[in-house]
């Protein structure tokens, strides 16, 4: 009997664990077969408003004018006057080479001239007496033309000598190198007993301060549509207020105009490369510095915009996440214009009805249902999340 009673037991458990195995799959099946729920993301509006239409270009900061230091003698630095990376002045000493063989150069010719001048003396004298004896025909005319001619071949001695003194005295002037321009010296300069050969050692560079100028480049498109808004004007006449932002956001407080324009395009990157002027009296900008060149271009009446952050690249084509129908995320290539502040211009392929995915369009895929929140132009000032 007890034994009929654990059997009957057994085979309950049995059943009522199968059970448990059926009701566990069917779950799972039913589980796996539901649709993802929507995905949650931020939305904005498209937004039409007239906008003044700003062209920027990334250029990079340059002297004006750069100069390399090199000398005109030969000889070892014996001197440094001026710490590498400091101001410095036109005509301020920077480097001395060693003066000796130049001093006595110097000596060599006055000696040689002194001793050619003697001699120019002495022929004059000798030109003078034998004229008057050629007068009271006491000497030939041949004995007067060798004197006349000594004393010419004297005279170009002289002439020579003085030249070599000249010559001498300046080899030992530029013993001492000066800066050309007023600046700033590089920090790569030459130190004490250096041998430097003339006309092909570097001292070192010295770069103008103030002015500094702004090298950028523009595409041909971009100068065409400058060019139209200035009516065929040159790029020296329509770029005359341009504005610099710094690479921290800041605005450089003054203005520049353009300075120098390329004879043309670049063939390997079609673009035109251009130098704006800017006054940096205050010494804030410096060679190599990149920062934004802007240039006031039209005013757009009802442009389209979006935030910039919406915008997604790839290689080379511009593509947005919209909010299509039912809710669903649509992604569809757009052409942009110039950048505004935070927003980018719209060229073609959104509409005013068009509500964009700013925040967490980068999680979701054509035809993902989405939960959207819609937001405000205000709330671009607060970082995106990804």
């Amino acid at each position: 009997m007890n034994y009929r009673k654990l059997y009957n037991w057994r085979s309950f458990g049995l059943l009522s664990l199968a059970i448990i195995i059926i009701m566990l799959a069917a779950g799972c099946g039913k589980q796996a077969a539901r649709t993802p729920g929507a995905m949650g993301v931020k939305a904005m509006q498209v937004i039409q408003r007239d906008t003044p239409v700003t062209y920027e270009f990334v250029g990079q900061i340059e002297a004006k004018n750069e100069v390399k230091i090199s000398s005109r003698v030969s000889g070892n630095i014996t001197s440094k006057l001026v710490t590498g990376g400091t101001a410095v002045q036109a005509g301020q000493p920077l480097f001395q080479i060693d003066r000796r063989q130049y001093e006595a150069a110097v000596l060599t010719a006055r000696g040689n001239l002194a001793k050619a001048e003697a001699a120019l003396s002495n022929a004059r004298l000798e030109s003078i007496r034998y004229r008057q004896l050629a007068a009271q025909q006491a000497v030939s005319q041949q004995m007067v033309d060798n004197v006349l001619a000594t004393e010419s071949q004297n005279v170009a001695q002289v002439d020579a000598y003085q030249a070599q003194l000249q010559q001498a005295e300046n080899d030992l002037a530029d013993t001492l190198i000066v800066s050309p321009i007023d600046g700033r010296i590089d920090m790569n300069d030459l130190s004490m007993g250096n041998f430097v050969q003339a006309g092909s050692t570097v001292f070192a560079t010295v770069s103008s301060v103030d002015p500094v100028l702004v090298k950028f480049s523009m595409s041909e498109n971009e100068y065409l549509r400058l060019a139209q808004l200035a009516q065929g004007a040159s790029p020296s006449e329509w770029g005359l207020e341009l504005k610099l932002v710094l690479s921290d956001g800041s605005t450089y407080p003054l203005t520049g105009h353009i300075e120098q324009v390329d004879r043309g395009l670049a063939q390997d990157t079609g673009t035109l490369t251009l130098k704006a002027l800017f006054s940096n009296s205050q010494k804030l900008l410096v060679p190599g510095m990149f920062a934004r060149v802007v240039a006031q271009g039209e005013t757009r009446k009802g442009a389209l915009l979006i935030p910039q952050r919406a915008v997604q690249e790839l290689l080379g084509k511009t593509f947005v996440t919209v909010v299509g129908e039912g809710d669903k995320a649509e992604s569809r290539p757009v052409k942009m214009g110039p950048r505004v502040g935070d927003l980018w211009l719209v060229e073609e392929g959104l509409t005013t009805a068009d509500r964009v995915v700013v925040e967490g369009g980068a999680k979701v895929t054509p035809g993902t249902p989405l939960q959207v929140e819609m937001i405000g132009p205000d709330a671009l000032q607060t970082p995106a999340k990804q």
